[in-house]
């Protein structure tokens, strides 16, 4: 078979995530989160997005509802990534999740982006991150870029709220 390479205009379109309780996954990514309610099937789905889009995640009840989370070691979905456009809407999540007492599980800066870390109420990771611009990327000598796990400097995130 002849090698294949997808084209660079692909995305990824969307996330479907399988929840226990409907109504405590929507006070997370809707409330919490920010997305906005697109439709729901009954009271088993429920389709959220940014910016009017029919759907970026999906979430469902037709196979966990009142299940437990997915074990902690086993396969499946490490986390969904939702990219904010600026550092400071990445701040503004950040002042969000703080007002709300809510946990991080961690907080990263790769050097091509920085990101918080939490899970979901059903235990499912996501990750909140902005994508630096690609012209300051770090390089390693061959030109390739390094990625590298440092912690984020929580007060240099947040400092942006008041630049």
């Amino acid at each position: 078979m002849a090698p294949y390479t997808i084209p660079a205009q692909a995305r990824i379109g969307h996330v479907h995530l399988k929840v226990a309780d409907l109504d405590r996954a929507l006070a997370f990514y809707r409330d919490l989160l920010g997305f906005s309610l697109i439709t729901t099937y009954g009271k088993e789905a429920a389709f959220i997005s940014a910016g009017g889009y029919h759907h970026h995640i999906g979430l469902n009840t037709w196979y966990s509802k009142d299940g437990p989370p997915a074990p902690l070691r086993s396969a499946g979905l490490f986390h969904t990534a939702i990219l904010f456009p600026t550092r400071r809407d990445l701040a503004v999540a950040l002042q969000r999740l703080m007002d709300a007492n809510y946990p991080l599980t961690g907080a990263s800066d790769h050097g091509v982006s920085e990101a918080l870390y939490l899970n979901d109420p059903d235990r499912n990771g996501v990750e909140l991150y902005w994508d630096r611009p690609m012209d300051q990327w770090p390089r390693k000598p061959d030109g390739s870029i390094e990625m590298y796990t440092h912690r984020l400097n929580l007060d240099g995130l947040l400092a942006e709220l008041h630049s």
